[in-house]
């Protein structure tokens, strides 16, 4: 029997999948959680094989979750199962640890099929999302890039960014002048949507 855990913010979503994956006799949903800085602890307390890990969660989200189980729990595999099929995301997942990366409406008899194979030691990844991530290529970012146009995503000051990233107004808009360019953006804004769309925050 391979055990599961399913973290997922979404409870209709998380008991969907968990009713779906239960029908299957060699699979077991041994726990759910809600956010993922609960993670670790629950793949820990109930022995789990696979986590299928949301992208978008609260605490920490599906990439660190499964860098957090690489890390700390490396026995355990783990599978990202998210609505959000951006290419930027599945190599951020994959360079975590993430053993699979599939999105939310692959058929049934598939993600138990991609839980299975991830088991067994193999990768899985959602062939259409490989294609548009090798089209789209590594984000063009710096972590410090990055990190400084997620702060400005929430709207920011150069003021209040410095501050929260304990640099100098100058350096932040540097570093902001440097994504917009990377992204191709003529605006702020329009250099966070391009970075979202494309998986790189």
């Amino acid at each position: 029997m391979i055990r599961l855990l399913l973290a997922d913010d979404q409870a209709l979503v998380r008991g969907a999948v968990a009713a779906l994956l239960d029908l299957e006799p060699d699979l077991e949903v041994v726990a759910q959680v809600g956010r993922g800085d609960e993670v670790v602890d629950a793949v820990r307390e109930h022995a789990v094989d696979v986590a299928l890990l949301d992208v978008e969660m609260p605490g920490l989200d599906g990439v660190a979750a499964a860098a957090a189980l690489r890390d700390r729990v490396p026995s355990c595999r783990s599978l990202i199962v998210t609505t959000f099929g951006r290419p930027g995301y599945l190599r951020r997942a994959l360079d975590a640890g993430a053993s699979g990366f599939v999105v939310k409406d692959t058929p049934a008899e598939l993600l138990a099929d991609a839980v299975r194979r991830v088991h067994s030691g193999l990768r899985v990844v959602d062939p259409d999302l490989a294609v548009a991530s090798l089209t789209v290529g590594a984000s063009p970012l710096t972590d410090r890039e990055a990190h400084v146009l997620a702060l400005a995503a929430d709207g920011g000051t150069v003021a209040g960014i410095a501050g929260e990233a304990y640099l100098s107004e100058g350096t932040v808009r540097n570093y902001l002048s440097s994504a917009i360019g990377k992204t191709g953006a003529r605006t702020r804004a329009e250099a966070v949507r391009i970075a979202r769309d494309n998986g790189w925050l």
